[in-house]
């Protein structure tokens, strides 16, 4: 891998990560930009104890453009976009319309690919291995900051999920906090260390799985299964076999696997939704590939260890978590979404249409061949 850091024309960063060592990333952003300015505020709810940002600038990003005015293809003579270059791998830059900035964190956006049509699950093993490098070289910087504790890589896929924006693309957050969601597996890593006389509740989970139905793949590096509790219709969460903390603890030999095991969930993701046969599930008569229902809308979102201080979930640290990887769709079958409507939205009380254990059989039946 190569890496190549340039300025965009209003002072933001942008990397180059190229499979080609010999790549030469000399463009230079032509367009009349402005300094970027932003308005990112973090408040803390002094009812729940959460932090939420407020973002004002951000009600002017860009919203849903032609594919011949994406900003996040390469440019192309005189139509100038977020990548100066006229081809690219791997692009990382500074969000234009972040979430989180300056003492508020940082926001990051993920170029996978140059080819607008495409999608993460069409990059070969080489392509996935590289947006790896990418997330494990963006974690290691963002945790350097001290604007940030946690570091969140993660995908949105699909209109359904919110994407405003059609290439293949995710963001990176770093987070001036230790995220919610976060501080509440800590709470429970702490309750079970403590109750198991010393028992790690990632590790116990992982075991518990291994031995039952919900199991949707394995390699030798990485297990996939549908939780016992899934909160989403279909909802599989990734975990190396080897407990680490982060992406930057995650041995070579599981690096090396990622690509094969994660593009095949990936794919099944894309096929979950297809009666055997090419048909549309709940579709009479079915359909042609490409016909009929839309790609599946996802959310891949990588937990790791907070870099800040833990002192408040006593008795647990950094190497008692375990990174992994949570992906679910918000489909709950063929042509209707799950809503977070009043029990989920109202008081984070999830209700599940699909049972976990018909979820993983069924992702399980739409593995390759």
């Amino acid at each position: 891998m190569k890496k190549t850091s340039t300025p965009l024309a209003d002072g933001r960063e942008l990397i180059y990560y190229d499979l080609r060592d010999d790549a030469v990333r000399d463009a230079v952003d032509r367009r009349p930009l402005d300094r970027t300015v932003t308005s990112s505020e973090i408040r803390r709810d002094p009812l729940l104890g959460d932090s939420v940002a407020i973002a004002s600038h951000r009600q002017g990003r860009t919203y849903h453009p032609p594919a011949n005015e994406c900003p996040l293809c390469p440019s192309e003579g005189e139509r100038l976009s977020e990548i100066p270059d006229s081809s690219y791998d791997v692009v990382v830059f500074e969000n234009r319309f972040p979430s989180l900035a300056g003492d508020s964190g940082r926001c990051e956006v993920v170029c996978f690919t140059s080819d607008h049509d495409s999608s993460f699950a069409d990059l070969t093993e080489e392509q996935a291995g590289l947006v790896l490098d990418a997330w494990t070289d963006r974690t290691a910087e963002l945790s350097h900051l001290p604007s940030v504790q946690q570091v969140f890589c993660f995908e949105n896929r699909g209109a359904e999920i919110g994407v405003t924006l059609g290439h293949p693309h995710g963001q990176i957050y770093g987070y001036p906090f230790i995220t919610p969601r976060t501080a509440l597996m800590l709470r429970s890593a702490a309750a079970h260390k403590e109750a198991t006389g010393g028992g790690n509740l990632f590790d116990d989970v992982l075991a518990g799985e291994l031995t039952g139905e919900r199991i949707v793949l394995q390699g030798e590096h990485w297990v996939a299964f549908v939780p016992y509790a899934a909160h989403w219709p279909y909802e599989v969460h990734l975990y190396p076999r080897r407990r680490v903390p982060d992406l930057l603890a995650l041995g070579e030999d599981a690096r090396t696997e990622f690509p094969k095991v994660y593009l095949e969930l990936l794919r099944r993701f894309d096929r979950i939704f297809d009666r055997p046969g090419g048909g549309k599930e709940g579709v009479p008569g079915g359909g042609k590939e490409g016909v009929g229902e839309p790609p599946t809308p996802y959310i891949a979102a990588w937990h790791q260890a907070p870099f800040g201080p833990l002192e408040e979930f006593e008795g647990v640290n950094r190497d008692d978590f375990a990174l992994h990887l949570e992906l679910f769709t918000i489909r709950r079958t063929s042509g209707k979404l799950k809503f977070l409507a009043g029990s989920e939205s109202g008081m984070s009380v999830f209700i599940n249409d699909v049972p976990p254990e018909t979820a993983a059989q069924r992702l399980r039946e739409v593995a390759s061949s």
